[in-house]
């Protein structure tokens, strides 16, 4: 048959039920989505006749940001880089947008009821906190991106260790996790942070897990800078679980080939004269999911000469992973995963599922330190700095 004739005929499209059936995981949050933006333009739009500008600025704007968050949550799809890093960043400023217009709508809502059994007039009240709302969210956004973009603060935490061994006095380790590396964290942001952590000369770095937002072709590039870590001995990694969302098998062979220490429930051995650490890491606390031979353990990953060190020092990407720890006879456990809860109010529900949100604590005879992380997840929004943490082991003067 000709060729052209092959590609002029035109056959009558047949509707595919299995086509059909890919699209539905994408019209659910597509309808939750627009619902959602829906609900918001009914508690704002009250006081106001329909013609208002207030009304009609607030349903354009409403409109536009349905279409936009999930074009950007996609965004990592499209083939052009520059397309695709305008979808991600107008789409995840979206996202930060909405999230304070919505839980800023339902307050409101909740506390205009109280105005009323008050004995003030709501109508003036009405309108005005409908302005507030939507000004209040524009300012919680414009300042969280300002903060998310920021160099993170370097913060200093001094840990005592009991009969830690001289050589082992004043030992640095510089932590960073969390970074995100991915829709908008890219590679200069990262070299920013590379040369920040270099500058403080530390003995060793620990990266505690989520360094990735995406696959290794698609970020190859954007994580190179991590090549120029630099520290006495060396830089150690261990997984979180967005490394497992985004392929962990080829990042753990990405991360070793850029000359970073991949811990998989295993540790090794820094010797400073007679005194020695075990710098162990574990698997994320969720890897049993998606490797069952993998699940994280603490207990092996101490197993052997760690054991009989003098000071144990466990990598564990979750907070929920230290009472494990603990119970293994670890003297420090170096955590993320919470950002701290990033920006309010989320950061009150991160104790729903973690035992820390931030800082030092401790657990038993274990000092557990919680980063509020170095970059960011999902929409370039914080309330308060990303961190690099300066860790310095000191003596311990009184019995703790």
């Amino acid at each position: 048959m000709d060729p052209v004739a092959l590609t002029e005929a035109r056959p009558t499209p047949i509707a595919h039920p299995q086509r059909t059936m890919r699209w539905l995981p994408l019209a659910l949050p597509m309808v939750l989505i627009a619902g959602l933006h829906c609900a918001v333009w009914a508690l704002l739009s009250g006081p106001f006749a329909l013609h208002d500008p207030f009304v009609i600025g607030l349903g354009v704007y409403l409109a536009l940001s349905t279409l936009t968050i999930p074009a950007g949550l996609l965004s990592l799809r499209t083939h052009d880089p520059r397309w695709g890093a305008v979808l991600s960043w107008t789409g995840l400023l979206a996202l930060g947008m909405f999230s304070s217009l919505f839980v800023l709508a339902l307050l409101r809502a909740a506390l205009l009821p109280g105005l009323d059994w008050l004995g003030l007039p709501l109508s003036g009240w009405d309108a005005m906190t409908a302005w507030g709302v939507v000004t209040v969210a524009l300012l919680a956004t414009t300042t969280g991106l300002a903060l998310a973009r920021v160099s993170p603060a370097v913060v200093q935490v001094d840990i005592p260790i009991a009969d830690l061994p001289a050589p082992l006095h004043g030992f640095r380790i510089v932590q960073i996790t969390d970074i995100h590396v991915g829709p908008t964290i890219r590679r200069g942001y990262l070299q920013r942070i590379v040369d920040k952590v270099n500058a403080l000369q530390a003995d060793l770095i620990a990266i505690t897990g989520d360094v990735v937002d995406g696959d290794v072709p698609s970020l190859r590039a954007h994580v190179a800078p991590l090549q120029g870590l630099k520290a006495r001995e060396g830089v150690a990694l261990v997984l979180g679980n967005h490394e497992l969302y985004s392929g962990a098998p080829a990042w753990v062979q990405e991360f070793r080939r850029l000359g970073l220490q991949v811990l998989l429930n295993e540790h090794f051995i820094v010797r400073r004269d007679t005194a020695t650490l075990a710098v162990a890491g574990v698997t994320d606390h969720s890897t049993g999911r998606f490797f069952a031979n993998m699940a994280c353990d603490p207990h092996t990953a101490i197993r052997g000469a760690g054991e009989d060190a003098d000071v144990r020092l466990l990598l564990a990407h979750q907070p929920v992973t230290a009472p494990a720890g603990a119970e293994a006879g670890y003297h420090l456990a170096l955590h993320g995963h919470t950002h701290g809860g990033q920006w309010w109010p989320w950061n009150h529900f991160v104790r729903m599922q973690q035992p820390v949100v931030k800082g030092l604590h401790r657990f038993g005879r274990m000092w557990s330190y919680t980063s509020v992380g170095t970059g960011y997840w999902g929409p370039p929004k914080r309330h308060f700095r990303s961190e690099i943490t300066l860790l310095t082991l000191r003596p311990q003067t009184t019995q703790g």
